[in-house]
């Protein structure tokens, strides 16, 4: 079965939510917050968030998995990023330290890979589609929020392995969303109280 990289599309929505929740704890994300992302991937007629899908044969997945069956394959990594212009700075962020004009910046929202299929590349591809997609965009860095109680811390050790440097870390960055949107953290249950890594990635550090 071979991977395809494509561009978002509300075709693949409910296969993220699928995957989304399975990685990152129920109500992760659910539609209408994945479509005000998908609307905000947009600048410049570009879309900067990128789908990894297989390519299958009827019948070839488990039934407990075919909600991330779609019209393009079967859905195994997601990376959603939100264009430089489409996004605010809020008290989780330090842009007086990225060293990069904040209109030059786009939002690295989130990398999920499918567990099984991790170590062959594809978040580092999908990684590299969004900042191709960035810089056609105007963008010239990234910012994300690293998950610190990753297994193993790993989300912090690849996003540094990526080129991304500390500039903060925030306690409690996701709490609000477990208590006004119900999030159940896979680590803290239903009450998060994870450090988030307030992290910059300068595009022209990307190892290519």
């Amino acid at each position: 079965m071979a991977i395809n990289y494509i561009q978002l599309s509300p075709l693949h929505f409910e296969a993220i939510i699928s995957l989304g929740n399975e990685v990152h704890g129920d109500n992760y994300i659910d539609k209408n917050s994945l479509l005000d992302l998908y609307e905000r991937s947009w600048s410049n007629n570009i879309n900067a968030s990128w789908v990894a899908l297989l390519t299958t044969e009827e019948g070839s997945v488990s039934a407990d998995t075919l909600a991330r069956n779609t019209p393009d394959g079967y859905l195994i990594g997601f990376r959603l990023t939100v264009a430089p212009d489409r996004w605010i700075a809020d008290e989780w962020c330090s842009p007086n330290n990225w060293g990069v004009a904040k209109e030059q910046v786009s939002y690295l929202k989130c990398n999920t890979v499918d567990s099984a299929m991790r170590g062959r590349g594809v978040g580092s591809t999908l990684l590299k589609k969004s900042i191709e997609s960035s810089q056609q965009q105007g963008a010239l860095a990234g910012v994300a929020h690293i998950w610190l109680a990753s297994p193993g811390n790993s989300a912090f050790g690849y996003f540094t392995a990526c080129g991304g440097e500390l500039v903060n870390k925030h306690p409690n960055k996701w709490q609000r969303h477990s208590i006004e949107d119900n999030y159940d953290c896979p680590v803290c249950g239903d009450l998060c109280t994870c450090t988030a890594a307030d992290m910059i990635l300068r595009f022209n550090k990307f190892p290519r």
